[in-house]
């Protein structure tokens, strides 16, 4: 039984769309891969194939494992991705009273951030200011924490949500009996 050859692999559109994304020229991607301007231009429209030699050349020049311009199967990311209660980060105050589980990504820090709260009774989590136009917003799920932002201060209990600046000093800070818990979402300007 005779079996069809299996094509070789079609780097034309990857090449195109990497050189794209680095915003290369042809005349630019062939001086610094070492690689003809035609040669490139062939490729790019699948008229050729290069040699392993010239893949080689392309990848490095654009700074990409072989196998990417190869057209490798990307790793595919899991419809649902669970992180483990045990496998959450968390930061605690010196004292001790706060504790603060880091629930967002880490590819998200410094854009948009979001974690659980807790504060045990008297504690504060005390921040300096963050960069301009940055906003936390605090939703209270059990017990009372007041927010200061600035010179303002209000208090919440538990299923309200406080919008504040803390591009100036701000705290958030367990005034009551018991622990609260909390969730603390901050997102800094674009």
């Amino acid at each position: 039984m005779n079996r069809p050859a299996p094509e070789p692999p079609r780097v034309g559109e990857t090449l195109a769309a990497l050189r794209q994304d680095r915003a290369l020229s042809l005349d630019e991607l062939s001086r610094q891969a070492g690689v003809s301007k035609s040669m490139l231009s062939q490729i790019e429209r699948n008229q050729a194939n290069p040699t392993v030699a010239v893949v080689w050349r392309l990848a490095n020049a654009l700074g990409v494992p072989m196998a990417e311009l190869l057209g490798a199967d990307k790793p595919v990311q899991p419809a649902i991705a669970t992180v483990a209660s045990h496998a959450t980060p968390s930061l605690r105050s010196p004292d001790g009273r706060c504790e603060l589980r880091i629930l967002g990504p880490i590819d998200l820090a410094g854009q948009f951030e979001w974690y659980e709260l807790t504060v045990q009774p008297g504690g504060a989590l005390e921040s300096e200011a963050h960069e301009p136009g940055s906003r936390e917003h605090l939703s209270v799920l059990s017990g009372s924490l007041e927010v200061q932002s600035a010179e303002a201060l209000t208090r919440l209990k538990p299923g309200e949500t406080a919008r504040y600046a803390v591009d100036q000093p701000h705290a958030i800070r367990n005034p009551g009996k018991g622990a609260a818990q909390a969730l603390l979402v901050v997102v800094h300007p674009t």
